[in-house]
Order: C-alpha cells, then structure tokens, then sequence
C-alpha cells in the first residue's frame, strides 16, 4: 500500500516538474524587443506677457459709503405672570416583597425537602446546596426563608455549623 502513494507521489512530482520546465521553454523563445521611439525636439512654450494696463476715465460719482446699522430695541421687560406655584408630588408607598406563606414547622426530614427545594432554587450547584441544606435542616429542625441570607433567623445552630474547611456548611 505504501509502494502505491510512493509511486503517485512520484509521478506527480514529474509530471509536475515536466509542465513547469516546458513552459520556461517557451518563455525563452518568445522575446519581446521594444523599437526605440524617434526623438522629438522640445516644444517651445511661449512667454506669458501680461496685458496692458487698461485707463479708465475718472468718474464724477462719489465713493458708496457703508450702510448705516441702527443699534437693536431694548429687550421688553415684562412682569411675570401670577401662576400658582407648582405642587410637590404625592409620596409612594414603599412596595412590600412578595412573601410566601409559612410553611409547616420541620419534624421529620421529609419536611425539610419543599424548604430546601425553595431555598436552593437559585443555586449554581443545586445537588450540593440541596445536600447541605438537608443535612443542616435534619440537625437543626431550620430552613431560613428566601434563596439567599437570612442565617440568623434559624439560630446559632444553623449559623455556627461549619465544614471541615472552616466554612459555614449551611445555605
């Protein structure tokens, strides 16, 4: 098989060669001689002269004088209106999160599952974050609401609890 692609390799790179020298070949033969032009003498250019100066009768009329600009009109002052003053806009009533309802105080570790499916919602890692949280939820009988924060409200269980790194185990 290999004797095979040698022998095509071979035979290109001849053929090839035997195409390329051909046309050197031909190039060789054909030469291109260019017939030198007769030379032409210069063309003379003529000297600009400048016209003659052209006199012109002096003229009775005097010189037009510059038009006369008047100064513009004093602004008008003019008392303002009485318009009432404008009112203070109507303040907002600060807009309440929405909060879930409570669920159900934890018991058994069946509970701590729709709370830490809740609280781990949002998570990158979720099996992670759910493993932790059920476990921190078996231990302490807490989840604490939202994705995020709010460690204290469960407790110096669920906040003190730590790794075997140093770093709080519950999220």
């Amino acid at each position: 098989m290999a004797l095979k692609a040698m022998l095509f390799l071979f035979t290109t790179f001849l053929v090839f060669t035997a195409t390329v020298s051909s046309k050197d070949e031909e190039l060789k033969e054909v030469t291109y001689v260019k017939e030198p032009e007769p030379a032409q003498p210069p063309a003379k250019v003529p000297v600009y002269a400048p016209p003659p100066p052209v006199k012109t009768p002096p003229s009775q009329s005097p010189p037009p004088k510059a038009p006369a600009y008047a100064p513009p009109p004093p602004p008008v002052n003019t008392p303002p209106s009485q318009s009432p003053p404008p009112k203070a806009p109507a303040p907002v009533p600060p807009v309440e999160p929405p909060t879930s309802p409570p669920l159900p105080p934890v018991k058994s570790k069946q509970d701590c599952i729709p709370r830490c499916d809740q609280r781990c919602q949002l998570h990158n890692r979720k099996r992670v974050c759910m493993r932790a949280c059920m476990t921190c939820c078996d231990r302490c009988k807490c989840v604490p609401p939202g994705t995020f924060g709010n460690r204290e409200k469960c407790g110096k269980c669920y906040t003190e609890m730590t790794t075997h790194g140093n770093k709080y185990k519950c999220p």
